[in-house]
Parts: C-alpha cells; structure tokens; sequence
C-alpha cells in the first residue's frame, strides 16, 4: 500500500516538474517575439480618425508571402489611437471575416469574445503565432505584455491573421506596408 501511495506521489512530483518546465518554456518562448525584427509597419486611418498603428515581426524580419498568410512564425503588433471596446473589437473582425469570404465563424467568434478586451487610446493588442496557433498579448500604458488568450485552431489563427495579411483585405495598401512589399 505504501508503495503504491510513494509511487503516486512519486508521479505528481514529476508531473509537476514537466508542467512547471512546459510553462518556463512558454514563457521563454513568448517574450522572444519581443526581440524579432520589424518587418513593416502601418497606420490605420479611417477618413480622418487615426484608428492604429500596426507592425508585423518576424524572427529574421523577412515575410514569405504565399497561399498560407502564416507559414512561419510572426508577431502583429497593433497600438490603438483612440478607445475601442471589446464588442466593436469583435463586430469590427467579424466584418472583416465576411468580407474575405468567411462564413462559419460563430465558434471563432466566442473565443475571441472571451480573450478581447475594452481597449483604450495607448494600449496595444498583440498576436504571436508560430505559424499554427498564436497567442493574445495586451499591454497598457505602463504594463508590460501580458498574455490574455491563445488560439489553437490553425483555421483561426489563419483566419484572424488574414484581416490584415491576406491579398484580399479590405486595406491593400495597409497590408504592403506591413509585409515591407515596394
């Protein structure tokens, strides 16, 4: 009996450590996009309101475009020029959802509903995928990023990422600045 109850504390012990060294890990590996290089930026500027500024990163500062808009691991940072609450957040990517022609998002929708937040003027949502599966980072004023959600469908991932890097957003302009085309 003792043996079985050493062994089973014996397997939370090293579960434990497996689950600390994955978070470690993670955590490492969600600060590196800090130290990517800028592949482009742009602003967003809707009649005469700034809306934000936009920066996509990657580890070499380089964008493959291709068929896939994530084919490789990226960072697309986005500082909000004036107060955006979550829900205009959510309508605003749902709109440019069905305009790239997707239709079946309502399971997208509810997930992002959950990670957005109310935004205002100076704050900064960011996106960090690796090309799958991306993770949701909010800074504030004075606070550093902090992780607020993670997308784990590769449809998702591409679908939101498609706002902006896809040849047919609404904004050509604004994604040739972001992927540093001529």
């Amino acid at each position: 009996m003792h043996r079985i109850k050493w062994g089973t504390l014996a397997g939370l012990i090293a579960s434990s450590l497996i689950v600390s060294a994955s978070v470690k890990a993670n955590t490492a590996s969600d600060e590196q996009w800090q130290e990517w290089r800028k592949v482009g930026s742009a602003q967003l500027t809707y009649f005469i309101f700034d809306v934000y500024k936009s920066q996509l990163l990657t580890p070499s500062g380089d964008y493959a475009q291709g068929k896939d808009v994530s084919p490789h691991p990226l960072a697309l940072s986005i500082e909000y020029q004036r107060d955006i609450s979550q829900k205009q957040l959510v309508d605003a990517t749902i709109e440019q959802w069905e305009k790239l022609g997707y239709t079946d998002t309502s399971s997208w929708v509810t997930q992002l509903e959950d990670i957005f937040p109310d935004v205002k003027d100076g704050q900064q949502l960011t996106y960090v995928s690796d090309g799958d599966i991306g993770r949701f980072f909010f800074s504030s004023h004075s606070e550093k990023n902090q992780l607020i959600g993670s997308i784990t469908d590769p449809q998702l991932n591409d679908a939101f990422l498609a706002i902006w890097l896809s040849p047919q957003t609404q904004y050509p302009k604004l994604r040739q600045e972001l992927i540093g085309a001529k």
